[in-house]
């Protein structure tokens, strides 16, 4: 797979939160090509053994605070933010490389589906979030969010008072900025196992209350309360 990609793409940085005691993002990186810039945004200090192309940034928890920390630290062209479960397919990487090789400015995102470490029916949960996506234009952060890292920090960055959601609140705000979205006929996974803690039925539910309540407060300008 590394061998089809090629070189380092030209100007990309590719952002990974870590949140405490979080070690998901060790099979993300062996799923990158050695070439990738990679930054680590965590709260932690730097393990040791990290090979040293690996950018390590300790600083305050929460998501907002920690992609913004590394995309402030950035000097590449194009910020591609990942979650640390991600799982990430050939023809994903290679459409985040052609798209890094262009100067259209867009909001990229890829197709959403869900690794078999929960219920059956998070299956229907992938084909709502790529509709959702498609038709409504609000690709959530698991499906890889990549942009220009001039619009990023022209559009302020990720929110730092949200307790979840700031992935959607940006796409929103984005789109209002005129930011196109892009689709990349790829597909992203991500993990299921908060739908089989949680119940898939109850956690379906209430992403849906908070989407359709961040939605509404993105648009109207407003603050949203922090999510219970």
């Amino acid at each position: 797979m590394r061998a089809m990609l090629g070189d380092r793409p030209a100007g990309l940085q590719v952002i990974i939160p870590a949140g405490p005691a979080e070690v998901s993002w060790r099979g993300l990186l062996e799923q990158l090509p050695p070439a990738w810039p990679v930054c680590i945004s965590a709260v932690e200090e730097r393990p040791a053994g990290l090979p040293d192309r690996i950018n390590w940034l300790q600083g305050p928890a929460g998501r907002g605070l920690q992609l913004n920390a590394a995309a402030s630290a950035s000097r590449a062209r194009w910020l591609w933010f990942l979650h640390a479960d991600s799982i990430l397919t050939e023809p994903a990487l290679v459409q985040v490389q052609r798209l890094t090789c262009g100067t259209e400015a867009v909001l990229a995102y890829l197709d959403l589906a869900f690794l078999p470490d929960g219920p059956k029916q998070t299956a229907l949960n992938a084909i709502g979030a790529n509709l959702r996506s498609r038709l409504l234009g609000l690709p959530y952060g698991d499906q890889g969010l990549c942009l220009p890292a001039e619009d990023f920090r022209r559009l302020g960055g990720f929110r730092t008072d949200l307790a979840r959601g700031e992935d959607l609140d940006f796409v929103v705000r984005a789109r209002a900025a005129g930011l196109p979205l892009r689709r990349l006929p790829a597909r992203i996974y991500t993990s299921a196992r908060r739908y089989r803690e949680q119940g898939w039925w109850k956690t379906s539910w209430r992403h849906q209350v908070n989407a359709w309540r961040l939605t509404r407060a993105a648009r109207a300008g407003r603050r949203r309360p922090e999510s219970e």
